[in-house]
């Protein structure tokens, strides 16, 4: 094989690495490109590269995606093969034969491949809405707010992170794996969306703090890591938090990502950074980062609107360059930079 071919079907099996690890929807898959690569070979190594880099790769055997999910791309992958060669494959209906008799699970797992070669693997529902709440699933903004941080490690580094709604928590894992911040608060309102947040921190080899506001019994005989980030999750609702309870988590940095679904959502997001605003009165102005695909953008003006009646100053994050994950590159999606 000449070195381009080489470099252009590793393209392709990274590529189909990453969306497969990241269950993503199976028409985003350069079905096309595999075709036309079959076409060309006579043999079936591209397909069995494929299938170790998916179903069999070590993440997805560990913790595997949906059992539907898993059952729809073996389908169309031995489709492909069987548009073009007439032998059938033994491996790829073994592993087909393996899904048809799991059973599949109210949850599933979709794993993240960092730069440094670690990963980001989360238990997410398989409904997109679940328990009366969308935090069980990552959305986009959640990746991109993500990659930009990747990109920017400094401005997390040796510092407390307060992150607002973080859903399944995509990007606060990926901030701690990588940007080595001193401590991170995830947050969030509903009690499923915690129970779920603690159990992905803990899966992603992270230790757990107790609750911010619960004071050190023993300081002395603190065993921690200080290498690894001191992780919370907190409950924490918007509409009611105080001021001093914010002030309580001590925060340098805060993030929030997909948050502006609703003008009701915008507004209370609003009401919290204002609060925190008052929790800076006689010290440095803290810096949040709101990152949103946009949906409607009359809620999004609704959100700076309210901003600017708060006295917070905004402005919008110049694109990143990192495309590090997988996700709809179609939607607009935004961050912008506040000063509280």
């Amino acid at each position: 094989m000449a070195p381009e071919e080489s470099e252009e079907a590793a393209r392709l099996l990274r590529s189909f690495e990453r969306r497969f690890l990241a269950a993503r929807a199976l028409r985003s898959f350069p079905w096309q490109n595999l075709e036309e690569k079959l076409r060309d070979s006579s043999g079936s190594e591209l397909l069995l590269d494929i299938l170790q880099k998916t179903v069999k790769h070590p993440l997805c055997v560990k913790h595997p995606p949906s059992v539907k999910y898993t059952r729809g791309f073996l389908s169309e992958l031995i489709r492909k093969h069987e548009a073009v060669h007439v032998e059938p494959l033994d491996e790829l209906y073994e592993a087909l034969a393996e899904v048809l008799t799991a059973e599949e699970r109210t949850h599933c797992h979709r794993s993240y491949l960092l730069p440094s070669g670690d990963s980001v693997t989360l238990s997410e529902s398989t409904a997109i809405i679940s328990h009366g709440t969308t935090g069980l699933v990552t959305w986009n903004a959640a990746l991109y707010l993500a990659e930009w941080a990747l990109e920017h490690p400094a401005a997390f580094t040796h510092r407390t992170v307060l992150e607002l709604g973080s859903g399944a928590g995509l990007t606060g894992l990926a901030i701690c794996k990588m940007c080595r911040p001193r401590a991170y608060v995830f947050s969030d309102c509903h009690s499923r969306v915690l129970e779920q947040l603690r159990g992905n921190v803990l899966l992603n080899g992270l230790s757990l703090e107790p609750d911010v506001t619960t004071p050190v019994q023993h300081p002395r005989h603190d065993t921690h890591d200080p290498e690894s980030p001191r992780v919370t999750v907190a409950w924490l609702d918007w509409d009611i938090v105080t001021v001093p309870q914010l002030a309580a988590f001590q925060p340098d940095i805060v993030i929030a990502a997909d948050v502006l679904y609703s003008p009701e959502t915008a507004l209370s997001l609003a009401g919290v950074l204002r609060r925190l605003s008052a929790c800076r009165e006689d010290q440095q102005a803290l810096e949040a980062y709101v990152a949103f695909t946009v949906r409607n953008p009359e809620t999004c003006q609704l959100f700076t609107a309210e901003l600017g009646r708060a006295g917070i100053q905004w402005e919008t994050e110049p694109c990143h360059d990192q495309k590090l994950f997988p996700y709809d590159e179609q939607s607009e999606t935004a961050i912008l930079k506040l000063t509280l």
